[in-house]
């Protein structure tokens, strides 16, 4: 009986464990792991935390601290596609010099005040204030701002300027909190980095800061969501920014699950490939580019510009690249509908470089470089202390040895590059800048941006051309984008004949990551801050759900 009982009861348990397993395995085939929401999302940024205020913000931390806090007239879609933001729709009259903006109903600031046209007038006349002391104030003068009624601005521009509406996207600012405060003390308020209120998807919830020394300093800036924002609520229920002095520190901290991405990191760290993170690669609407300052002795001859722009082996640049780009032959992006490939800047040909510096009287000499009235064909190339940027200045340099050019690098670290690009002490400098959607590139290539007086002296080739010059102040007043790139032509053909620069290709924005982010995808940005373009969307965590 016992023996015949204790079979019976083995049987069944079996039988119950069977059914058991089956059923949690029918379970999980029929059910499917999706997004939620909730989650805290811990994000590690390389820079400093110091002014978020959006008239001042410049460093990658500060910058996208206040990309989360505050919101612009406008913003840009995951399409990389310019779209209404706090504004509900915008109007430009047939002179193409008065933007109206309509304001969407019911907005209200973090501290539930009501936003009006007044705060949005209040943003750019403070902008425009001299004592403000903000780096946006040249953009602003000489454009004035009305306000005919609580949800509607008017900017009446001096003359027209196609590229204006993306100057929209700056984030607005609540008068009635910094209203009464004078201008000149705006940088120093606490509004800017502990209290500020702004009327983006997070605010701010605490600031925490830890570390004595560089290497283990770190200011935590921890985000929650703002309820009433125009867009709806944040999936996310944390949001928590780290700013780092220490890339290493930053890096261990994500190895350790600390942080759960990575911000301000050219490549993926040795350390960690192993682990096999996520990497989101953002093509940026920017450009690295050999820039010849053709005030210099060697590089004022277009001719000597022509032949290495020939002889510089842009696909070799490329492959030794560890991620995919775009190739960048001249002025223009190949998706701005200026883009004409008749305008692209000479092709790879040793022979024809070698010819052009021959019948330009440069003669190879016994050390096997160039000299012409006894001068050696020589210059410096000045490049971001960079190992990927290092790397292309050393295939530019065997490139340039092949037709007898003398190369020398000189790598700089960041402090020292930014005095030698707002000096323009240097020969010739790799450097990558920010385009855009617009086609408008007024501050890069014309003359008048050589002067040291000028807003930002970015014309780092020296290039002067009046026909550039005409074309490209005819190029940004127009509106129409076919009369645009009739207008760009002389430009076009100018850049290509003179040389002032070499293209290389587009710049990237690497965000690496431990865990995957549903709502974010990869397309074409134009800043670092643009991978926020969906955050309201974004969610980390993932449930089992039946089909």
């Amino acid at each position: 009986v016992r023996k015949f009982t204790f079979l019976w009861v083995l049987g069944a348990i079996i039988i119950l464990f069977g059914l058991t397993f089956q059923i949690l395995n029918l379970s999980n085939y029929f059910q499917t792991s999706r997004p939620v929401d909730g989650g805290i999302y811990k994000e590690g940024i390389l820079g400093d935390y110091s002014n978020i205020n959006p008239i001042y913000a410049s460093s990658p931390v500060d910058e996208s601290v206040s990309r989360l806090v505050f919101s612009g007239l406008m913003q840009y879609n995951t399409s990389n596609k310019l779209v209404p933001a706090l504004a509900q729709s915008y109007s430009v009259d047939s002179t193409g010099t008065i933007y109206t903006f309509k304001l969407k109903p019911n907005l209200v600031w973090q501290d539930g005040k009501s936003i009006t046209s007044k705060d949005v007038a209040y943003t750019f006349d403070l902008i425009k204030t001299p004592d403000a002391q903000s780096p946006l104030i040249s953009s602003w003068q000489g454009i004035k701002i009305s306000t005919p009624d609580q949800s509607t601005v008017v900017f009446t521009l001096p003359n027209p300027l196609s590229s204006f509406i993306y100057s929209a996207t700056i984030g607005i600012l609540p008068y009635h909190i910094l209203g009464n405060i004078a201008p000149a003390t705006m940088r120093t308020v606490d509004f800017d980095t502990i209290s500020p209120i702004g009327s983006g998807p997070f605010s701010i919830n605490a600031i925490n800061s830890n570390g004595s020394t560089i290497d283990t300093k770190k200011v935590s800036i921890e985000l929650i969501p703002f309820n009433n924002y125009w867009q709806g609520r944040p999936k996310i229920n944390k949001f928590i920014i780290t700013a780092y002095h220490s890339k290493n520190a930053m890096i261990n901290d994500f190895k350790s699950n600390t942080v759960d991405s990575m911000s301000g990191l050219e490549s993926v760290p040795s350390t960690i490939k192993n682990t096999k993170p996520n990497l989101y690669s953002f093509p940026l609407t920017a450009a690295y580019m050999v820039f010849f300052k053709t005030t210099s002795k060697i590089l004022s001859d277009k001719n000597v510009r022509q032949a290495l722009v020939m002889s510089a082996d842009q696909k070799s640049i490329i492959n030794s690249l560890d991620h995919k780009t775009s190739v960048v032959t001249q002025p223009f992006l190949s998706n701005q509908f200026t883009y004409n490939t008749k305008y692209s800047q000479a092709q790879f040909d040793l022979n024809a470089a070698a010819n052009l510096l021959n019948s330009n009287g440069w003669i190879i000499g016994s050390d096997g470089y160039r000299y012409k009235n006894n001068q050696q064909l020589a210059f410096t190339l000045t490049v971001p202390d960079s190992p990927e940027i290092v790397y292309d200045a050393t295939i530019l340099k065997n490139n340039w040895k092949s037709i007898g050019v003398n190369l020398r690098i000189s790598a700089l670290g960041e402090s020292d590059l930014q005095n030698s690009l707002s000096y323009h002490s240097y020969d010739a400098i790799i450097y990558g800048i920010s385009i855009g959607v617009d086609p408008d590139e007024f501050i890069y290539w014309d003359s008048s941006q050589i002067d040291p007086r000028s807003a930002y002296r970015l014309n780092l080739s020296e290039y002067s051309s009046k026909t550039a010059d005409d074309s490209l102040a005819a190029g940004r007043t127009r509106l129409d984008p076919a009369l645009r790139i009739v207008k760009y032509a002389p430009f076009q053909t100018s850049w290509q004949s003179d040389a002032p620069a070499l293209g290389l290709y587009q710049t990237r924005y690497l965000y690496i990551t431990n865990l995957k982010i549903h709502g974010l995808k990869i397309n074409e940005i134009n800043q670092a801050t643009d991978r926020y373009n969906n955050v309201v969307n974004w969610q980390i965590l993932e449930s089992k759900v039946t089909n």
